[in-house]
């Protein structure tokens, strides 16, 4: 079988890495851009703009958010300009219930739950 044009296998491990860079960015109470995230991920090289890359990230965060971790991609932010999570994070909060109307406080709201999360955690 094959996810977004890979292997399971790869797809899975791909996602894996990511979710464990985002987990100790959010430990470390920080943000990270999607540059310098896709650069992280081994398995699959994505550009910062891949949309592949948003299909995984959009995937991290619904799991995230469903085991009530927070969206779990706030912590992705353009590296220029706003600072901030692209459209799609909106886009999936609405997806998944969550008032979106205040973009702001939306993502503040859940870069919050986030840090606070994995923060507690051990690494």
């Amino acid at each position: 079988m094959t996810v977004h044009g890979y292997p399971d296998e790869v797809w899975v491990r791909a996602k894996e890495e990511a979710k464990a860079v985002l987990a100790g960015v959010a430990r470390a109470r920080q943000v990270i851009a999607y540059s310098d995230l896709a650069a992280r991920i081994n398995p699959i090289s994505f550009l910062p703009t891949d949309q592949r890359l948003f299909f995984l990230l959009r995937e991290i965060s619904a799991e995230e958010h469903r085991a009530g971790r927070g969206m779990l991609t706030a912590v992705v932010v353009h590296k220029m300009g706003d600072y901030k999570p692209g459209p799609g994070f909106f886009d999936l909060a609405r997806d998944l219930g969550l008032n979106a109307a205040d973009t702001d406080g939306l993502w503040i709201e859940q870069l919050t739950k986030s840090h606070n999360y994995w923060s507690s955690q051990r690494p």
